[in-house]
């Protein structure tokens, strides 16, 4: 009976063992897709987020490869990691979640990846939400691309975050309008290794872990490092 409780206990630590490298391998392949997204919007600049507004972003979200289906009932679904700016640099990432439905005649599907650059300080509250509606709890608009400076500084007058896709190597702004927004806490754990506030965390009280450094290196070469007014 002792034997095959001893064989038990491995057996489960070796599950554990492997579900938390699965977990990880995970959390980095996120990160590792979200500074690719990121250096492929930006690489191209009169397609790319413009530099009136990349200067002066409060937060920068990115997920990659949303997945938008439809049969009937059209459905959003997304996994994507944010940084906010400190005096210091920019903050350690978070983990969030979009989701969004519709209801309609429409079948087909699509990845997109998505950027969302909260643009003052209402945008970044809103990100400290544990969950939020954009179009309701928080007004978005589709950013203009390329080097437009009048629209840049009109759209981030009237908008707390500002959305761009880019779908098929198609780069151009999205409205996100109706899509639910919330913080992934799990995932957010299990990189920093236990419960961090995502509040304390993109404040900048939380170092930033090692995986995560080739995304906020991205995030700073594109939008600065400078402490943005809020």
């Amino acid at each position: 009976m002792k034997k095959l409780v001893g064989i038990l206990v491995v057996v489960i630590g070796m599950s554990l063992t492997a579900r938390a490298a699965d977990d990880a391998h995970k959390l980095d392949a996120r990160l590792s897709a979200a500074r690719a997204t990121i250096d492929e919007i930006m690489s191209v600049p009169d397609k790319a987020v413009p530099d009136g507004i990349a200067r002066k972003a409060v937060c920068v979200g990115v997920v990659p490869g949303m997945v938008k289906g439809a049969f009937i009932f059209g459905a959003e679904y997304g996994q994507g990691v944010v940084t906010c700016r400190t005096g210091a640099g920019w903050s350690a990432p978070v983990f969030i979640r979009m989701a969004g439905g519709s209801f309609g005649f429409q079948a087909g599907g699509q990845g997109t990846d998505l950027v969302l650059v909260a643009v003052n300080e209402k945008g970044f509250q809103d990100l400290l939400h544990d969950k939020f509606k954009i179009g309701g709890d928080a007004s978005a608009a589709a950013g203009p691309v390329g080097r437009d400076a009048q629209a840049s500084t009109d759209l981030s007058m009237r908008a707390e975050l500002l959305t761009w896709s880019r779908s098929r190597g198609v780069f151009a702004g999205v409205d996100l309008n109706g899509i639910s927004v919330s913080q992934n806490r799990e995932d957010t754990d299990e990189i920093y290794g236990g419960p961090h506030p995502f509040n304390q965390i993109l404040h900048g009280a939380v170092a930033p872990p090692e995986v995560a450094e080739p995304f906020l290196h991205a995030v700073a070469r594109y939008f600065g490092n400078a402490e943005a007014s809020r």
